[in-house]
């Protein structure tokens, strides 16, 4: 059986990293990763508003058994991160989180540590 992950991470900054972890962990047997989208998709389900992005990271979750959120330098403060944590908190999700500050980006460059995600989860809606 196929083990199904959900990755969180601040998509417009960290897509480069974030796609360096996917890729390793998808050249795996028996391995899926969810919770990516091409940029064009991306900028439609923002138009549609945030019910539809609601719709489509709960659509994502589902049957995953993780979620691996992918901190940079600014996912800390990303709205739609923090809903994905704790929507995956709610249906049990573990919770896993990895630095990729030091993965090169595609100009080669490396960014700075951003502050942990999951303290501030409570703060949902700033």
């Amino acid at each position: 059986m196929a083990r199904k992950v959900f990755f969180s991470f601040h998509y417009e900054r960290d897509v480069w990293r974030a796609m360096v972890v996917r890729n390793s962990w998808v050249t795996k047997p028996d391995r899926e990763a969810v919770g990516f989208i091409d940029a064009a998709e991306f900028e439609k389900l923002k138009r549609q508003g945030d019910l539809t992005i609601k719709r489509w990271i709960n659509s994502q979750l589902k049957g995953t058994s993780v979620t691996v959120v992918l901190i940079g330098a600014e996912t800390f403060m990303r709205r739609w991160v923090r809903y994905e944590i704790v929507k995956s908190f709610d249906k049990k999700n573990g919770l896993l989180g990895i630095y990729i500050h030091k993965i090169k980006d595609k100009d080669g460059n490396r960014d700075l540590k951003g502050e942990n995600p999951f303290d501030y989860v409570g703060s949902l809606y700033r």
